[in-house]
C-alpha cells in the first residue's frame, strides 16, 4: 500500500521554525486564512499549522488541519519553493477543499513575494 500523506520533511515542527516565520512578518490574508512566509534555504517548501481553540472544538480544529495539509499536498507544485509557510485559519467559515486549495496557493505566492 502506497502512503500518499505529507512527508515529514515538508512539515514545520520546531517552535524555533515557527518563531522565525512569525518574526519575518510577511503575510497575506483573505479573511478566512492567514499565510505567513519566510525563506528556508531548502529546495522545498514546508508547512506549519497554527489552529486556535477559538476556532471550535477538537473535531473542527482537526478538520481544518486535515484539509490544509491536503490542500498543501495536492498543490505543492504550484506553491513557491524554498519557503516555510505557517497557515492560520480565521473566522467561523466551514473549511472546504474546493476554496482552500486555490486560496492557499494565491496567499502563499503573495506572502512569499514580499519575503
Amino acid at each position: 500500500m502506497t502512503h500518499h500523506g505529507l512527508p515529514s520533511e515538508a512539515r514545520l515542527r520546531r517552535s524555533a521554525d515557527f518563531q522565525r516565520v512569525y518574526d519575518k512578518r510577511q503575510s497575506a490574508s483573505d479573511g478566512r486564512i492567514v499565510v505567513y512566509a519566510a525563506p528556508n534555504g531548502l529546495p522545498h517548501s514546508r508547512l506549519g499549522l497554527s489552529v486556535s481553540s477559538r476556532l471550535g472544538n477538537a473535531v473542527v480544529r482537526n478538520r481544518w488541519k486535515r484539509l490544509i495539509r491536503e490542500a498543501f499536498r495536492l498543490r505543492r507544485d504550484e506553491l513557491p519553493t524554498s519557503v516555510d509557510l505557517v497557515v492560520v485559519p480565521r473566522g467561523k467559515a466551514e473549511p472546504a477543499l474546493d476554496w482552500l486549495g486555490p486560496a492557499l496557493v494565491r496567499l502563499a505566492r503573495r506572502a512569499a513575494r514580499s519575503a
